[in-house]
């Protein structure tokens, strides 16, 4: 029955609470135990995140994540000049060390105290904020849009294209023979990624080549690690 079921899931909630409290050091201070753990929160409907009333504030994740959300946006918002609002999240975490971002919550002299999957999570919360921030998947990575512009299939279709050749850009011909689209399909799907400064523009013999600032330097952090 209903009740039944209610009874279970508040009893459910209790085991969660009590998890929290007696692995509250390893939440705070573990990133990958830390996303287990939200993921263990995430069926019951409980949202550490948002919550900053009763034990799940003194837990203190949803200030973490408010700080580090504050701090992903800054890095989005500088960097929209340079790649149309469009930014890998693991290069947004590699300018946060650079600066050597650190948070009380999280501190830890063992290792890194945030992870890329912290910065996608505390992304999901800056959505709401109704700004353009979300997360979107190019391949196999993970970006942060930052700018309210629609991004359909085929734009994501071409920035996949343009990862796996990073190296020297991509063509329009190339485009076209890859996705099998006609000329007028890959044409104006380019020119969406142009205008808002995704993609840029580089002409080369008569040839146009476009190149994508964050996939672009993504696609050579990846071709860094296979060859290490």
């Amino acid at each position: 029955s209903l009740a039944s079921a209610v009874e279970t899931v508040k009893k459910l909630e209790i085991k969660l609470a009590d998890f929290a409290k007696k692995h509250k050091k390893e939440i705070q201070h573990d990133p990958a135990f830390r996303k287990r753990f939200l993921e263990m929160c995430a069926p019951l409907g409980v949202d550490p995140l948002s919550s900053e009333k009763g034990f799940w504030g003194m837990l203190g994740i949803g200030e973490f994540y408010y700080e580090l959300a504050v701090k992903v946006a800054e890095v989005c918002i500088a960097s929209r000049s340079r790649n149309g609002g469009i930014i890998s999240a693991s290069e947004v975490k590699s300018i946060l060390e650079k600066r050597g971002t650190k948070f009380k919550f999280a501190a830890s002299s063992n290792s890194s105290n945030y992870t890329k999957d912290d910065i996608i999570a505390c992304t999901k919360k800056l959505s709401v904020l109704g700004s353009g921030f979300r997360t979107i998947q190019v391949g196999k990575t993970t970006m942060i849009v930052s700018v309210p512009t629609e991004l359909d299939h085929d734009h994501m279709e071409i920035m996949s294209l343009a990862q796996q050749h990073a190296d020297r850009g991509v063509t329009l011909p190339q485009i076209m023979d890859d996705t099998g689209w006609n000329k007028d399909r890959a044409k104006r799907a380019i020119k969406l990624l142009l205008t808002q400064g995704m993609a840029w523009l580089d002409v080369y013999r008569g040839q146009n080549y476009y190149w994508f600032p964050s996939v672009w330097k993504e696609g050579l952090e990846e071709d860094e690690e296979v060859a290490t």
